[in-house]
């Protein structure tokens, strides 16, 4: 790889991982102090009819990677005028989105909430304001994608990384102005959220305009961009409702069979995934633009590396959180919240799993959507993804624990990686041997090598409070593992040398 683009992806990534680590200590509180303040049952009814809300998101994630790819492709070709273009004709097909949006929630969705979801009677008016805050919230976030997009592919991670941070903070004094009031808690953290993300869309807008001339908005119509961005986004359009069908599905499913309280383990188990997953979507973050640049100037060598170093480290960096907590599940949900939602701790597990795979996918599918050749790979993977409804619902209906939803998905991402694989190895001659040689074995030894040599740790530290030493024993071992197993001498010595140049200098300089 280029050294200038090592050294740019690793500061960005740094930059992101901070940004992580503080997010994640914020974000861990705020849940518990959420779920405390709300209870169960309002927590659980707040992420069910949250979830109504992510379910019309297929829109907006179709046009999020659309948005993405043709900025970082014109930034790519040194394209500054269709730069511009594509900017503002993709804000403008945001806000057509945004309408089609309003009018699909206000009629089906509020259809799904009062007719079909499981949700107390003498909660029903909460439950409706929340989903009115909730709409609202999701608008003013659609119409802020581009603007993030537009970070993302200039690169300026740290800007990013800063104003994550702001928010997560925000949030936590939202909780805490939550605990001193007298009326109902539920619909005031709907309201504080939605004024939350309006101070933070025009943040991104006003650093958008004051430092990139290509985001400022002027209204044009562009048909044959727009064909471009609409065909490109109808293709994602299928994965798009595969994966939100899939997730928020199942969730309904939970709901329809199990109750509240059954979304309110789900939402906890969701947000320690967010937390973990979230270190390796800012490092693939950091990696996106340098994928699609790197297709578009025909850096064949430099693409495929990229994508081997990508999928193998955002396991690993994902692994080093992850195995502390599958380890100790039960003793970590016990200390952060006050109480715990039943299956909670199995949720927590089956989606760690489930990401875990995920994150070695995320390279892949980002590659196949810069080729621009989507078409039959957006249909094959969509029916593949969901497989998982249809099957969640004859195991539960034939009346097994709500468990098996997470057990199906795990098979199923599976299957997805490699077909993934299959479809890169066809668009650009991806190695694929290779990439089971470098990435999939080499984690697969990381991992049994892990749970082999880790695994007695838990007997030493049975109490709640040897928790600390446990999972800093683990974090430090796992890492150590991964460095001198899981990694090639060229990327050791990278690490070494980036952590020696940017670390240790500048601690002493």
């Amino acid at each position: 790889m280029p050294i200038d683009k090592n050294i740019k992806i690793a500061k960005n990534t740094m930059s992101l991982y901070i940004r992580m680590l503080l997010i994640m200590v914020v974000s861990l509180y705020t849940s518990r102090i959420v779920l405390a303040t709300l209870g169960v049952e309002d927590y659980g009814i707040y992420n069910i009819v949250g979830g109504v809300i992510i379910l019309f998101s297929f829109f907006n994630t179709a046009m999020s990677n659309a948005t993405l790819r043709f900025l970082s492709f014109d930034l790519g070709m040194k394209s500054y005028e269709r730069l511009k273009r594509t900017f503002s004709m993709s804000l403008t097909s945001y806000l057509i989105i945004s309408l089609i949006i309003l009018i699909l929630a206000e009629t089906l969705g509020l259809w799904i909430i009062n007719s079909k979801l499981n949700i107390p009677l003498v909660r029903m008016p909460a439950a409706n304001w929340v989903f009115q805050f909730s709409i609202f919230t999701f608008l003013v976030n659609i119409i802020r994608v581009p603007y993030n997009a537009a970070i993302i592919a200039h690169e300026r991670m740290s800007f990013y990384a800063y104003l994550s941070v702001i928010e997560a903070i925000l949030k936590l004094c939202i909780v805490s102005v939550l605990q001193m009031l007298g009326h109902d808690k539920l619909v005031f953290y709907s309201f504080l959220i939605f004024v939350l993300s309006i101070a933070i869309f025009w943040t991104y807008k006003i650093y958008c305009n004051r430092n990139f001339e290509d985001t400022i908005y002027i209204f044009h119509w562009d048909t044959k961009l727009f064909k471009k961005l609409i065909s490109f986004s109808g293709w994602t359009l299928f994965g798009s409702i595969a994966v939100v069908g899939s997730k928020q599905g199942s969730n309904i499913l939970l709901n329809l069979f199990y109750g509240v309280v059954a979304n309110a383990a789900m939402g906890i188990s969701n947000q320690v995934n967010s937390v973990i997953n979230g270190f390796v979507s800012n490092f693939q973050t950091a990696f996106k633009p340098q994928i699609v640049k790197s297709f578009a100037t025909g850096e064949t060598e430099y693409l495929t590396k990229l994508i081997l170093q990508t999928s193998k480290f955002s396991f690993f960096l994902m692994y080093v959180f992850a195995l502390p907590i599958l380890l100790n599940s039960n003793s970590f949900l016990d200390l952060w919240l006050e109480t715990v939602p039943p299956y909670a701790v199995d949720f927590c597990r089956l989606i760690i799993v489930y990401s875990l795979l995920e994150s070695i996918s995320g390279p892949l599918w980002v590659t196949i959507q810069a080729t621009g050749k989507i078409k039959k790979y957006q249909i094959i993977i969509s029916i593949i993804i969901l497989s998982n409804l249809w099957l969640s619902y004859l195991f539960l209906k034939l009346g097994y624990d709500p468990t098996i939803i997470l057990w199906i998905r795990i098979v199923i991402n599976a299957l997805c990686l490699y077909t993934r694989i299959l479809f890169l190895r066809k668009l650009i001659s991806f190695p694929s041997i290779l990439f089971f040689k470098e990435v999939i074995l080499r984690i697969c030894i990381v991992v049994v090598l892990t749970i082999l040599i880790l695994n007695y740790i838990l007997l030493l530290f049975q109490d709640s409070n040897g928790i600390l030493i446990s999972t800093i024993s683990t974090m430090v071992l796992t890492t150590i593992v991964i460095i001198f197993i899981g990694m090639t001498s060229n990327e050791r010595n990278l690490v070494f040398s980036f952590i020696k140049k940017n670390v240790f200098q500048k601690l002493y300089s």
